[in-house]
């Protein structure tokens, strides 16, 4: 029907940089984060919002993966070798009657649900392509392939976060006519085609679980939330 939304999570990245007591480590998805993974901790926070998930997992675990989403269908795909080609995996796998798709980074566990609802709220305005983001805190720099580097106004940049969101239409002709496989942004893709993009506040607790530092902070974070 009309006015529905789906939320696709890639979830085939290795999470080289985040460490791991194994060889090979674990996608980093199903990483632990306080006794659950990345991705379900994800799914459940996305679960309350949309009317169906697609989860973009590496082909070797499609089979096997332990998530759920009570009350919201949820379909496990195989992902590609890129980010890119694991969104248009899960693209191609979802209901067509959806309106509205949200795309989250698994690495992305801890996204406060007002981000969601600001994203889908500027949806249902009737924007395109919408994207959260935070105002850098740190100074920036400018750099060049030669080395050649110069100051950047930090009051006109934007740290980038997910669930970025878009109508279906927009995001599948955005990943259907690229040229390549190496975005790593999905507003990007469709911003070439020239969509607008539309940004909402973002949340610092969006951050992304990069490296083992990162993950500590996220199990410091959730500790503290328990005890509250």
């Amino acid at each position: 029907m009309p006015g529905t939304s789906a939320a696709i999570i890639p979830a085939g990245g290795t999470g080289s940089r985040l460490g791991s007591v194994s060889a090979p480590p674990p996608p980093k998805a199903l990483r632990q984060l306080a006794g659950r993974t990345l991705l379900q901790r994800s799914i459940d926070v996305l679960s309350t919002y949309v009317d169906e998930i697609v989860v973009a997992a590496p082909a070797d675990l499609v089979g096997s993966l332990q998530v759920d989403a009570p009350g919201v269908p949820l379909v496990v795909v195989p992902g590609g070798s890129t980010r890119q080609e694991s969104v248009r995996n899960a693209l191609e796998s979802m209901s067509r009657t959806v309106e509205w798709v949200l795309v989250h980074d698994a690495a992305r566990p801890l996204v406060p649900p007002e981000v969601i609802e600001r994203v889908l709220e500027a949806l249902r305005r009737g924007c395109t392509c919408v994207v959260p983001a935070i105002e850098p805190h740190d100074s920036l720099r400018w750099l060049a392939a030669d080395g050649a580097n110069a100051a950047l106004d930090r009051s006109q940049a934007r740290l980038v976060q997910t669930p970025q969101g878009f109508t279906a239409e927009a995001l599948l002709r955005g990943h259907r006519s690229s040229l390549s496989d190496l975005a790593t942004d999905d507003a990007s893709l469709v911003e070439a085609t020239g969509a607008p993009v539309t940004l909402v506040d973002g949340d610092p607790l969006a951050f992304k679980i990069t490296h083992p530092m990162d993950l500590l902070l996220a199990e410091a974070l959730v500790e503290a939330q328990q005890g509250t």
